[in-house]
């Protein structure tokens, strides 16, 4: 079975996606409140999955190009925005299709800690940002992946796998653990000025919909939110 082939159950994630915790009450909100005001900004949605995040923006006024590994994601994508937004097939691994300074502002959602390495990813989107521009992007928190990793060190960047059940599908997720000096350092070494690290609270109403994710949302880290600058 693949690693990360979200096209076997797109459907199943993003239908998962637009109600869980995790996402809905979680990562989702917290991320939009650190992009803050975005009425006529052309922003690109790097990771862009099912468009839920793309939809918020075109809604508070953002010129939204959105881009994705995933061909199913992306069908989802097109479905829910309607038009509403540039949509491309694009590998953060590789170049990515877009001229210098073409985006004041880059989101990039829970995509990077599925990535090896940060610094060709960072380095086209410093690329593809004016002097100023932000990328504000979410990943795994380092201290929730070790501890249930089975690694021994901390300090190193390695892989570990999950295995994720969505609706009657069981799937193999593989992502890249790295500790947290190696994001600053990455970060830094691409041209950003990191402006805000967070580490938020869920959406109150978590705390009735979802009790037990609401216990762990709130005492243990899940996801780690940064917004940078590039300089």
């Amino acid at each position: 079975m693949a690693e990360n082939d979200y096209d076997a159950f797109a459907a199943a994630y993003d239908a998962d996606n637009e109600v869980n915790a995790w996402n809905a009450y979680y990562e989702r909100p917290a991320i939009l409140a650190l992009v803050g005001e975005v009425a006529g900004l052309c922003v690109l949605d790097a990771g862009c999955g099912g468009g839920a995040h793309a939809a918020e923006l075109i809604a508070r006024g953002a010129d939204v190009t959105g881009i994705d590994s995933s061909a199913g994601m992306l069908q989802i994508a097109q479905c829910r925005l309607e038009g509403r937004a540039c949509l491309l097939q694009a590998d953060l691994s590789d170049a990515l299709p877009f001229e210098d300074q073409a985006f004041e502002l880059i989101l990039a959602s829970l995509v990077l800690h599925y990535l090896p390495d940060w610094s060709g990813p960072l380095k086209e989107f410093n690329r593809l940002l004016p002097q100023g521009g932000r990328l504000v992007f979410s990943t795994h928190h380092p201290f929730m992946d070790h501890p249930s990793s089975g690694r021994d060190n901390y300090f190193e960047t390695y892989t570990f796998d999950e295995t994720w059940q969505r609706g009657e599908k069981q799937i193999a997720m593989r992502f890249w653990h790295r500790p947290l000096h190696a994001m600053f350092d990455a970060v830094k070494a691409a041209g950003f000025q990191i402006d805000i690290v967070s580490e938020p609270q869920p959406d109150p109403r978590a705390r009735t919909l979802f009790p037990e994710a609401y216990r762990s949302l709130t005492t243990m880290p899940r996801f780690l939110f940064f917004s940078v600058v590039k300089t």
